[in-house]
């Protein structure tokens, strides 16, 4: 297959700009010059004038959990506790007899009131509810919800909200919520593979061709991603993470980073420093905030994992929180920097500015999200006002050499990589901390793939390269920043195979 007649934008400084690309099997192999003795008969596809650049990467996404949550009830926006009660209420008649009613995406902070599990008992009476935060770190339940564990909610690193005379107030934090969904809010595997493949078709249609998940703390999730495999419905590449607690287990069976196949991957160690944000969980330098992991733990799994040869990626949102996390890094360097072991920062939200140069120092990516400073800024204003020199510093992070990689926290954030290079490039906010668009692109593009150890299979469209592309309506180099939401994804390729839109258009 050759591509001609529009703007092929490698992502490698040595060779930038193409006219045409020339497709063999799953590989490029070559442009203009070379693909007409390459291809016997090969079928060419005119661009019309439009781009095409490296498939897009999301760097960080909890997919199926997005998947899912697609078709729950979706609290995102409700600017009051009344209208997300409302949303709920109309969600309720929908709930089969036995079964859960789930939904997420309320963020309290917003309203100026905090949810109870009485306000959520008016409107679902005895239908047991559960309501993830935006965030993902707090779970909202009724009173049915609260009676399937008995009393039995205090975990530890978790927080069990009470009111006055002791009593649940129906929200969990951290380890409570989460391991009160693990245990008690059921999701069969039939309800994760039936919205996983839809997942699968919206991703391919934002021209998605690859994810590091972060749905690795689901037992099920690898053996899904294996049936999705098996049925040839596994349209993208996956890095999947698993929990930093069973290193132990997978050290006895020597199972090292890497392990799968083409598209599936068992690829790295998922830890957590501290909270979140928006629940106020955050661990910061003034004392506030819940630790999740210290300095000493983190250290400890680092060095164990080294000897597993697995990576680690530790969630850090606070600014002591990333201070831990980096001390750890540099208290183990000697153990991990030999092997070549591609450590990461996920979110890196609020850093104190003598930090930001240690990442490119030490070695570790910041993986976050370019989305999230937008959405965040309000409530970063209201509880970090004086820390905000080192809040969200995606460019900081980039100028201080820092290898930045995207992702979109899906579903905090949409999965929509495209919003998100816009979100790095358009910032409104701190707008000294903008990146270009092409700065946001190999974040979403070239810097993922080295993570993945696969800087010299995909990441950009040289000749031997895996084909993974995106085709855009337009060339997002040449096109006014102010117009780059208008870009359009036209279609998506993963291996040579058209997953998104095939030609001609």
């Amino acid at each position: 297959m050759i591509l001609e007649n529009g703007v092929i934008r490698t992502l490698d400084p040595a060779l930038p700009l193409a006219r045409a690309l020339a497709i063999a099997g799953d590989r490029i192999a070559g442009g203009v010059g070379t693909h007409e003795t390459m291809l016997a008969s090969p079928e060419v596809v005119d661009l019309g004038g439009r781009c095409v650049v490296p498939g897009f990467t999301d760097s960080h996404v909890h997919f199926a959990t997005w998947a899912v949550a697609q078709r729950q009830v979706r609290l995102e926006g409700a600017s009051s506790l009344d209208e997300a009660l409302a949303r709920v209420r109309e969600a309720v008649a929908g709930v089969a007899p036995g079964r859960w009613l789930r939904g997420q995406g309320w963020r309290s902070a917003d309203w100026g009131e905090e949810p109870t599990k009485e306000a959520l008992d008016a409107v679902t009476g005895d239908v047991p509810t559960a309501l993830l935060a935006k965030d993902y770190h707090s779970l909202w339940l009724n009173s049915a919800a609260l009676a399937r564990a008995n009393g039995d909610l205090e975990v530890a690193g978790g927080v069990v909200e009470r009111d006055e005379s002791g009593a649940p107030t129906g929200v969990l934090r951290e380890e409570s919520a989460w391991q009160f969904k693990e245990r008690y809010v059921e999701t069969t595997d039939d309800e994760y593979l039936e919205a996983m493949r839809a997942g699968l078709r919206i991703a391919a249609s934002r021209g998605v061709t690859a994810i590091h998940d972060k749905d690795g703390w689901l037992p099920s999730i690898p053996r899904l991603w294996q049936q999705l495999e098996a049925e040839e419905s596994l349209s993208l590449r996956v890095w999947q993470s698993v929990p930093h607690d069973s290193l132990d287990e997978l050290a006895d069976l020597g199972l090292a980073a890497g392990l799968g196949s083409d598209r599936l991957r068992l690829g790295y160690l998922k830890a957590f420093m501290d909270g979140t944000l928006g629940s106020q969980t955050a661990l910061l330098l003034d004392g506030g905030g819940v630790e999740i992991t210290s300095r000493d733990e983190l250290a400890d799994v680092i060095r164990r994992a080294a000897r597993a040869r697995w990576p680690v990626a530790v969630h850090a949102i606070g600014d002591l929180a990333n201070r831990n996390a980096l001390d750890a890094f540099e208290a183990t360097r000697e153990d991990w920097a030999p092997l070549g072991l591609r450590h990461r920062i996920e979110h890196a939200q609020c850093l104190a500015p003598e930090d930001i140069p240690r990442f490119a120092r030490l070695g570790v990516a910041a993986s976050v999200q370019f989305s999230h400073a937008p959405s965040d800024r309000d409530l970063a204003e209201r509880f970090w006002p004086d820390r905000l020199d080192g809040a969200y510093a995606y460019r900081s992070l980039w100028d201080g050499g820092a290898l930045v990689a995207n992702g979109s926290d899906a579903p905090i954030e949409e999965l929509d990589p495209w919003a998100g290079v816009c979100a790095g490039a358009l910032r409104d906010w701190r707008p000294e901390q903008a990146v270009t668009v092409e700065e946001a692109l190999r974040a979403t593009t070239v810097n993922p793939a080295w993570l993945t150890g696969d800087e010299h299979r995909r990441g950009t469209l040289l000749p031997g390269r895996l084909a993974d592309l995106v085709v855009l309506d337009r060339d997002p180099l040449a096109t006014p920043v102010d117009e780059l939401p208008e870009v359009q994804v036209v279609a998506t390729m993963v291996g040579g195979r058209w997953t998104h839109n095939p030609p001609p258009w």
